[in-house]
């Protein structure tokens, strides 16, 4: 019963972090819009602090242990596509540090990347999360 429980629990932090690794690329596209120091621009830094640090950073936390225990305890990590599908998390735990270095260049108001450049990076989760479903319902290998 347990493992049902923490199998929920990883289930509903992946969630809370896929949507936050979505949207937090859209806050960064309209705060390339915002001009320096308009009140607009700082209320997109305080958006962005607050979504990363008070629901990314403990979502990603809670899905890498519930999921680790998961894979202990149902005895996963012999398995071909758990070693895929956690290549696959530790490139969309990358992802999310990329993030967290972005949001810190724009509290300071670096700009060095245009809106195209994350309209297109947005995509990046997506592709991953498409990855790990498959991999994990199909388990192809």
């Amino acid at each position: 019963m347990l493992y049902l429980w923490i199998k929920a629990l990883h289930i509903i932090a992946v969630i809370s972090w896929m949507a936050t690794l979505l949207y937090l690329p859209r806050l960064f596209v309209y705060h390339c819009g915002a001009p320096v120091g308009s009140q607009q621009s700082e209320t997109f830094k305080l958006m962005e602090k607050r979504l990363l640090r008070q629901i990314a950073n403990p979502a990603m936390a809670l899905t890498w242990l519930a999921g680790l225990y998961l894979v202990w305890d149902g005895g996963w990590y012999t398995q071909g596509w758990m070693h895929a599908k956690f290549a696959l998390v530790i490139a969309m735990s990358a992802f999310h540090g990329m993030q967290a270095k972005w949001m810190r260049e724009f509290a300071t108001d670096q700009r060095g990347r245009t809106e195209r450049f994350f309209r297109m990076v947005n995509e990046v989760p997506a592709l991953l999360m498409i990855g790990i479903v498959i991999l994990v319902v199909v388990k192809p290998f």
